[in-house]
């Protein structure tokens, strides 16, 4: 099944590329800007990662709705969104078995 048709297939790319901005934020760009004086970087992949971050909630609270999550699986997506690696075990966890069980 093509990823982009579903709204969960869209939820899982965007959890993929939300974490890698946020994983790229912590181990690039803010070694850049206090290592090397050079903040440009820290700001171009920061701005991309708040419009990520605000996207993925913004995904989580619409599937919830839509397909009726309940407030503990909701919750554990939001929060994997704030902590390294965390949007990579939410697909792990929830988003890839949700769109494997609905085929």
């Amino acid at each position: 099944m093509n990823l982009i048709k579903t709204q969960l297939g869209r939820l899982r790319i965007l959890a993929f590329v939300e974490g890698v901005s946020f994983l790229l934020i912590l181990f690039v760009t803010m070694p850049l800007k206090y290592l090397y004086d050079m903040p440009e970087p820290n700001k171009v992949i920061g701005m991309l990662h708040g419009v990520l971050f605000i996207a993925y909630v913004y995904a989580v609270i619409h599937i919830t709705l839509d397909e009726k999550w309940n407030m503990k699986k909701m919750g554990l997506s939001l929060l994997a969104s704030i902590i390294p690696f965390g949007t990579f075990w939410a697909d792990h966890v929830y988003f890839k078995p949700d769109m494997e069980s609905s085929q």
